[in-house]
C-alpha cells in the first residue's frame, strides 16, 4: 500500500525525468532546455517552469531558496530581454529570454554539471544514470547535505531517485526525527518520502502512541492517515472496546 501512496503523492511533481541511459560520451553541458514563468493563480506566487524534451519541472518564486534571489529579481522586471543564472552544488542553469511584463515570459538555458558534485553522489552510491538527474537536483535543490543528514537519520537513499524524491517533498533530516516515535518504525527512505506525501506528520505519530499504538509500519501509518483516522478517534475506538468488555 505504501507503494500506491507514493505514486500518487510523487505524480504531483512534475520533476524533470531520465530520458536515456549514461554513457561514458555524455555531454557535461544540456543546452536543449526551455523557460517560461507561469503566474500566480491567485493561491500562491508564480513558479519558473523548467522543461526539457517531455519532462517539466516548477520552481516555486517565492524568496524559499536563496541561490533564486536573483533570478525573481529578473523576473519582476519590466518588459524586454532578460538573462538570469542559478547556481547549484550539481551545476549552473544559465538563461535568457524576452519579459512581456514582470514574471510573464519565456526562453532557453544552458545547464552546465559539476563534475565533483557526480563524484561525490558516486561516492555515496547515488550516481545519475545520465545528466538530466543533475538538472533535476538543481530545481528540487536536493544535495548532498541532505544525502548525508538522511543517511545519519537512519534512511540512507538508496539511488539517485529517492534523493531527488526526498528534495521535493522536503523530507529532511529533521522531518525524520520528528516522526520517529513508539507508534512508527522507520528505517527506509521510501517510507518517509511515503508519510510526507500524506501529510504524516510527528504529531500525528505521536497521537497514535499516545491512543496505545506501538511499532506501527509505515504502511499501517499511511493507510491510518489516508483513512481519515486520527489519534482521537483511535483514543475514542480504544474506549469504546474497554466500556464493551
Amino acid at each position: 500500500m505504501k507503494n500506491l501512496y507514493l505514486v500518487a503523492g510523487t505524480a504531483l511533481l512534475s520533476v524533470i525525468a531520465c530520458a536515456a541511459p549514461s554513457t561514458a560520451a555524455d555531454q557535461l553541458v544540456l543546452d536543449d532546455i526551455a523557460w517560461k514563468v507561469v503566474p500566480a493563480d491567485g493561491k500562491g506566487k508564480s513558479h519558473l517552469r523548467v522543461s526539457r524534451k517531455t519532462s517539466s519541472s516548477d520552481v516555486a518564486i517565492d524568496g524559499s531558496r536563496r541561490e533564486l534571489a536573483g533570478t525573481e529579481a529578473v523576473l519582476q522586471g519590466a518588459a524586454g530581454p532578460v538573462s538570469f543564472t542559478i547556481v547549484h552544488a550539481s551545476g549552473t542553469l544559465a538563461c535568457s529570454g524576452t519579459l512581456k511584463s514582470a514574471f510573464d515570459g519565456a526562453g532557453r538555458c544552458r545547464f552546465n554539471a559539476d563534475p565533483g558534485f557526480e563524484r561525490a553522489l558516486a561516492s555515496r552510491g547515488l550516481a545519475p544514470d545520465d545528466r538530466d538527474e543533475l538538472l533535476a537536483m538543481l530545481l528540487v535543490d536536493a544535495t548532498i547535505e541532505l544525502a548525508d543528514g538522511l543517511s545519519a537519520e537512519g534512511v540512507k537513499p538508496k539511488d539517485n531517485g529517492d534523493l531527488i524524491a526526498a528534495a521535493a517533498l522536503e523530507v529532511t533530516p529533521s522531518y525524520v526525527r520528528d516522526l520517529k516515535s513508539e507508534a512508527l518504525a522507520l528505517s527506509d527512505v521510501e517510507d518517509a518520502i511515503a508519510c510526507k506525501a500524506l501529510g504524516v506528520d510527528g504529531a500525528y505519530v505521536r497521537s497514535l502512541a499516545d491512543a496505545g499504538y506501538r511499532g506501527l509500519s509505515a504502511d499501517d501509518v499511511v493507510g491510518m492517515k489516508a483513512m481519515g483516522v486520527s489519534g482521537e478517534y483511535a483514543q475514542a475506538i480504544n474506549r469504546a472496546r474497554g466500556s464493551g468488555q
